[in-house]
């Protein structure tokens, strides 16, 4: 696939989700007048995928779910990648509603608060879409609903003094956070119970593996008895916190050389 200025594109053989996802691609081009659609065919892969995980997502399923031939949703979608990626956007939807202008500034009051309201929509988000967390990873084609949540995040951290490429990367830190935190509350499996909070999950565990091996892991050890022996479930908010912390501290040092 070209650019729009004659260069070729670097998404290479992945046009087809360029296209889906920006070239407004919505029926086909020939045939009857269509009775499915592309957000139709989407929703209900995501539906599939909701209940079972992304190996429960098909073209030949979810056409068998809509009542029609796999052969139909081609007039559509090129394929699964193709389908995946509309999914992906689709589930991200409409980032977090912008914080004012005014509560902008380097002072923390304002960009903090953004991007924890933020970090905190992200989060529910993966809650709601665990398959998520599977799919929208490495070098792909960022659809208009992903790019608008970074863009969102960038926006609360313009006034902060940060360059563009340290504001980039400090929402790569954010959205890394979110992931991993996601990651390890995420069901087991398809039908696996979801852990209440990674610390919990974590604390059965090593409580579980300490029993009489406690001399050989005393940091472990001297840590959980610090606890109490309950989890207070605040690693998210502990780390992200950290992180925030981190970025005011820079962005002072930074106001000031």
């Amino acid at each position: 696939m070209a650019a729009d200025d004659g260069r070729r594109s670097v998404f290479g053989d992945q046009a087809g989700s360029v296209e889906v996802l920006w070239g407004g691609r919505e029926r086909p081009s020939r045939g009857p007048k269509p009775a499915l659609s592309l957000e139709r065919i989407t929703r209900t892969a995501m539906a599939l995928a909701d209940a079972g995980g992304l190996g429960a997502v098909s073209m030949q399923r979810v056409a068998a779910e809509l009542d029609f031939t796999k052969m139909s949703l081609y007039r559509y979608v090129p394929g699964k990648g193709e389908l995946v990626a509309l999914m992906i956007d689709t589930a991200l939807g409409e980032p977090p509603a912008a914080a004012e202008p005014a509560a902008s500034g380097r002072d923390g009051s304002g960009w903090r608060a953004a991007l924890r309201a933020w970090a905190g929509a992200l989060a529910a988000v993966y809650h709601r879409h665990p398959w998520l967390l599977e799919t929208a990873v490495g070098p792909r084609v960022m659809g208009p609903h992903e790019l608008g949540w970074t863009d969102r995040a960038l926006a609360a951290l313009a006034g902060t003094g940060l360059t563009g490429a340290e504001r980039l990367d400090a929402v790569v830190v954010v959205t890394g956070h979110v992931r991993t935190l996601a990651q390890v509350s995420a069901p087991t499996g398809p039908g696996g119970a979801r852990a209440t909070g990674p610390e919990e999950a974590m604390s059965a565990a090593l409580n579980e593996l300490l029993a009489g091996r406690a001399d050989r892991f005393p940091a472990v050890a001297a840590a959980l008895a610090d606890s109490g022996g309950a989890s207070r479930d605040q690693a998210w908010e502990f780390g992200l916190e950290r992180i925030l912390d981190g970025l005011e501290s820079y962005t002072g040092r930074a106001g000031t050389s």
